[in-house]
């Protein structure tokens, strides 16, 4: 806990002397409060940005082998897919896919797709339906991505590049 409240810039810790009370440090461009499950999309509304999505696909596909072990299923098994580009201010930021576990009372396709038009997350159409997400752990990755790739060509990235690649599992109350 002293580790934490020493990183926030809460506390300082000197060897000898003692621990004091800091200033906290000013948050960073990542901050968010993302201790608190919420759709990009509220932050984005937070900060006056205008979310929009193009090639917006929804489709069923078998979900792989590394979906599948998330999900615990076997990797044939189809679920619905939700995949787009969303723009911030008609600017590419992200290529987003979602895969959704069967059977869980998800919204319908054309509940999703109005929402997800709409400048909305798929999060946000899960809340409006009732489904109890409760909590997420997300796993970020650098990746380099040349121009020729299909996702430098959704974000209109001219020359190899870096980005980050981020993975949310998203878990029910229950747990599953």
């Amino acid at each position: 806990a002293l580790d934490r409240l020493e990183e926030s810039g809460e506390i300082t810790r000197r060897q000898g002397s003692g621990t004091y009370v800091g200033r906290p440090v000013r948050p960073t461009a990542f901050h968010e409060g993302l201790e608190v499950l919420k759709p990009y999309s509220a932050l984005a509304e937070r900060r006056g940005v205008a979310l929009t999505v193009r090639d917006l696909e929804l489709a069923e596909r078998a979900v792989g082998a590394e979906t599948a072990a998330v999900f615990e299923l076997e990797p044939e098994v189809r679920a619905l897919t939700v995949t787009r580009t969303i723009l911030a201010d008609d600017e590419p930021v992200a290529v987003m896919r979602d895969v959704l576990r069967p059977g869980l009372g998800m919204p319908s396709a054309a509940d999703l797709t109005h929402a997800v038009e709409a400048g909305g997350m798929v999060l946000d159409a899960l809340i409006a339906h009732g489904v109890p997400v409760a909590f997420a752990v997300t796993r970020v990755r650098p990746r380099l991505v040349s121009a020729r790739e299909r996702l430098a060509r959704a974000l209109r990235v001219p020359a190899t590049t870096a980005v980050l690649e981020l993975e949310e599992v998203m878990h029910l109350a229950s747990g599953e």
